[in-house]
């Protein structure tokens, strides 16, 4: 397993990613610390000169997992579960743009809350219908897409990991997984570890944060049996660091980082 860091590549309104300004600062800092990747939050990628990201990525040695779409709800209300079908349409048309960017990147797309936050039968019918149409777009590209649990406080629709495996299991496509997230898990899960073991081989990426969503050892989340969870099953991808900027999005960094290399060594 691997450890990254989630990077807004613009100013959001989202306070749980990082954003200082300047990217290659960013990026910079991050690998200083001795990450080996970085998670890119973006809302659109219109706004990117992509062939000057690959450079400094690439100059940093930093991979991308993954690519978080939320700020595209958050900031602009692009839901792929709306009542409005226009809405939908230029959610499902962001979406294929993040996968754009993601083949280019060699990352995965991440499907958190640009799905909305309202639940019952036909918003779950309309959003399943809407990640069919992504799943197929993605699958032509080559890239996977992971669906990601969220807690009940912040959306009623797919709560947790057995909510997001129904819904994998209607998609019925092999790019898309779940991305399980240590924050809502702790929240949603009545043990993770069951969840972990649940998700198996579809478990494709992981967020990382403690039990009140700061660095890892500020709660009281439990990291260690949680690593047995996905050593058990297989797990080599990355562990993303989406945690909130406490007391500064560089000490966060910096604490996240010490925290995996003083309780688990070379076991990360």
């Amino acid at each position: 397993m691997k450890l990254s860091f989630v990077v807004s590549v613009q100013p959001t309104r989202f306070e749980a990613v990082a954003y200082e300004g300047e990217l290659e600062k960013q990026l910079a800092f991050i690998a200083e610390l001795g990450y080996q990747g970085v998670e890119l939050a973006v809302r659109d990628p219109a706004s990117l000169d992509v062939g000057n990201l690959k450079r400094l990525l690439q100059g940093y040695g930093l991979a991308v997992p993954a690519i978080g779409t939320g700020q595209a709800y958050i900031e602009e209300g692009l839901s792929l579960a709306h009542p409005s079908g226009e809405i939908r349409t230029r959610a499902i048309g962001r979406i294929k743009s993040h996968i754009d960017l993601a083949r280019e990147l060699g990352a995965m797309v991440i499907i958190g809350l640009i799905r909305g936050e309202e639940g019952g039968d036909e918003p779950r019918r309309l959003f399943v219908e809407a990640l069919g149409e992504c799943a197929s777009y993605a699958a032509e590209k080559g890239v996977k897409l992971v669906l990601e649990p969220i807690n009940r406080y912040e959306t009623k629709l797919i709560n947790t990991v057995e909510e997001g495996l129904a819904i994998l299991d209607e998609i019925g496509s092999d790019v898309v997984g779940l991305l399980l997230d240590t924050f809502h898990a702790n929240i949603e899960e009545p043990w993770v570890e069951d969840s972990v073991r649940k998700a198996g081989g579809k478990l494709f990426h992981v967020h990382i944060a403690d039990s009140n969503r700061r660095f890892p050892g500020a709660g009281h989340f439990d990291f260690r049996s949680f690593l047995g969870s996905l050593r058990a099953i297989g797990y080599e991808g990355f562990l993303s660091a989406e945690i909130l900027p406490w007391p500064d999005t560089n000490e966060a960094a910096r604490r996240t980082m010490a925290f995996f290399r003083e309780s688990f060594g070379q076991e990360i």
